[in-house]
């Protein structure tokens, strides 16, 4: 198992031989003919003229030096980073490492015995669902998908509490933790699991983005493994069905949030979001 993720590791190293330089950050360093080559190689000629006006127009801030650690809580950009670091902790306390964690035995309540099958049923979900939210993003935005995914997953959680715990349901319990499951990981992978990636390069300033994205990953990876160490003692002191309450209603107050804080960035470009996100200093 470990020797095949090895070809698609190699697939993509050797692919990034290939793929240009991000044309922003070759027009930070002042290679103007080499910008626009890369531009010209990701997007054709038409769109030359209009995104060399656009890093023209952010001149002033791409030709600053990099924030520091202590300017992202600075007032200018503090709300920017907060939101980023906010998606990401909604994201995982949300529960999907969780709901992926016990889906083996969900399944099982269901009369799925064979590990592969229930793995496989979640998996297909996860790619549909990312292929609809990748034909969706450009038309539907961000936000809107964003908050409709935590709705969806937070009635999903409620399905699959139900599900769990509700005696009057119990000849229909496996049934519904299956669909519970199954349409809680269609509603992540089309917002809440591709978007909040999406959106962190948007949303943050050139000057912060490096510093800012690393922060808000650093956020994702210290929850994700908050939730793997303790959501089976959450379990075993609560009961999975409280538990998967807990996480329905982290969900409904994401999209709360999401609603009053994150702006849409569909058509927009890097300037217009920093000026609506971010006062000038």
């Amino acid at each position: 198992m470990f020797w095949a993720a090895v070809v698609p590791a190699f697939l993509l190293g050797f692919g990034m031989l290939f793929a240009p330089e991000s044309p922003r950050w070759l027009f930070k360093q002042g290679k103007v003919a080499e910008t626009q080559i890369a531009i010209k190689k990701l997007w054709g000629d038409k769109k030359l003229d209009s995104t060399m006006t656009s890093l023209r127009a952010g001149g002033s801030e791409t030709a600053g030096e990099d924030a520091g650690w202590g300017d992202l809580f600075s007032s200018r950009y503090q709300k920017v980073v907060t939101i980023g670091a906010a998606l990401f902790l909604f994201q995982q306390f949300a529960g999907i490492n969780a709901v992926v964690y016990y889906s083996t035995s969900v399944f099982r309540t269901a009369g799925i015995t064979s590990d592969v099958a229930a793995s496989a049923l979640v998996g297909a979900a996860n790619v549909f669902g990312t292929m609809v939210a990748s034909s969706l993003m450009d038309k539907q935005g961000r936000k809107k998908l964003l908050i409709t995914s935590f709705l969806g997953m937070s009635f999903s959680m409620l399905l699959l509490s139900l599900g769990l715990s509700w005696p009057s349901l119990a000849a229909y319990s496996g049934t519904l933790a299956v669909l519970g499951t199954v349409s809680y990981i269609l509603a992540f992978s089309l917002g809440a699991g591709p978007v909040p990636a999406l959106l962190l390069p948007e949303i943050f300033p050139s000057k912060i983005r490096a510093k800012a994205v690393s922060l808000s990953l650093g956020v994702h990876w210290v929850t994700n493994f908050m939730i793997g160490l303790y959501f089976l003692s959450a379990v075993t002191k609560f009961g999975v069905s409280r538990v998967y309450q807990g996480f329905a209603a982290v969900c409904l107050v994401a999209a709360i949030y999401i609603s009053q804080n994150v702006v849409e960035t569909k058509g927009k470009s890097l300037e217009e979001i920093e000026m609506e996100l971010s006062p000038a200093a």
